[in-house]
């Protein structure tokens, strides 16, 4: 197995922590006038989501985590299970609604996702950074409200809803950012 000395320390690095996969997202470097360098980082868990704070001295070390990025194409829901499928073998990963989390709000048949396998199996996945989504649902935006930044609740093919601009009607096509859930633009279909 793997190990990273503290020197290799570094955001987005994924470690095991007493058997569990962990993803550093943050780390900051300590220098005290005496004494050793101290390496103080944030930790989430990958399996529970939980966020922890850890200090390490110069010279520790943690195990590297058996965590594989694969690619991977959203099939369908059923209930609260997730299917997808891996895009070089064909076989095929469930996630829990638990899992997914608020990602479910972007998921379209066919979509290429990203996901995380520990010890070969599916943990967490991520949608693409930006997604388009037709809006189902929305009310009419009132004639000469052109005042900036105006939004309303739309509705799109997923089931989620969205803020976005008040000129947005039912139909067109909209680009939300995935990782804040913000509307980006509108898209000529």
């Amino acid at each position: 197995m793997a190990v990273y000395k503290t020197s290799e320390f570094r955001k987005g690095l994924k470690v095991q922590i007493d058997g569990e996969p962990y993803l550093m997202i943050e780390m900051n470097f300590v220098k005290p006038g005496k004494g050793n360098a101290l390496y103080k980082c944030k930790l989430r868990n990958l399996l529970r989501n939980t966020v922890i704070d850890r200090t390490y001295k110069g010279g520790d070390s943690l195990e590297a985590a058996d965590v594989e990025e694969i690619e991977v194409q959203f099939l369908y829901r059923q209930g609260d299970t997730f299917v997808f499928m891996d895009s070089k073998t064909f076989e095929q990963y469930e996630l829990t609604a638990d899992q997914v989390g608020d990602n479910w709000k972007y998921l379209k048949d066919g979509m290429i996702c990203s996901m995380v396998l520990f010890n070969g199996n599916p943990i967490t996945m991520t949608p693409p950074n930006h997604v388009v989504l037709k809006v189902e649902y929305c009310e009419p935006g009132a004639k000469g409200d052109t005042a900036t930044n105006v939004t309303k609740p739309v509705k799109v093919e997923t089931g989620a809803e969205f803020p976005a601009p008040i000129f947005i009607n039912m139909g067109d096509l909209i680009k939300i950012d995935t990782r804040t859930g913000e509307y980006v633009e509108r898209v000529k279909s």
